[in-house]
């Protein structure tokens, strides 16, 4: 499905204040995960209160031992630290990559700003060699910009 047909439904999910922030984040991660075929894992980490870690909020896909990342640690806690998209087309070329499954072969991980600082970030693991393209880096960064105006 083209983001373009997927903005639409992202933004209903967020703006549904009937439901709590984080299932409103449940529900997009759940949404991205099913709808893109080679998004295997989606999930929102966040910075975790005053520590230099990032904490799991939501997600949809196999559940992970890395609920707690430490900043500058893998994909993940290298983009808490650079404030920059990370697109890893082979993670087994990643010498400080994480691990959370023997399936994963591609990551990508857009950091998620609020008054310009970096909250957060949206990770995405793929089974699939290099899917990740330019496309998929500005959608995400469009998710991110919807998400902060509800945090």
């Amino acid at each position: 499905m083209p983001f373009q047909k997927l903005k639409p439904q992202v933004e209903k999910i967020l703006k549904n204040q009937d439901a709590s922030v984080d299932k409103r984040l449940t529900e997009v991660c759940e949404l991205l995960e099913s709808t893109i075929p080679y998004y295997d894992w989606v999930g929102f980490y966040f910075k975790n209160g005053d520590k230099e870690e990032l904490k799991l909020k939501s997600f949809a896909g196999e559940p992970t031992d890395h609920e707690i990342i430490p900043f500058g640690k893998g994909i993940c806690g290298q983009v808490a630290v650079s404030n920059k998209n990370f697109v890893v087309p082979d993670v087994k070329a990643q010498n400080n990559y994480i691990a959370c499954s023997i399936h994963v072969k591609a990551e990508i991980v857009i950091p998620l700003f609020k008054n310009g600082e970096n909250i957060g970030q949206i990770d995405i693991d793929s089974h699939t060699d290099d899917p990740f393209s330019h496309e998929d880096e500005l959608f995400l960064e469009w998710v991110n910009a919807k998400v902060a105006e509800i945090l």
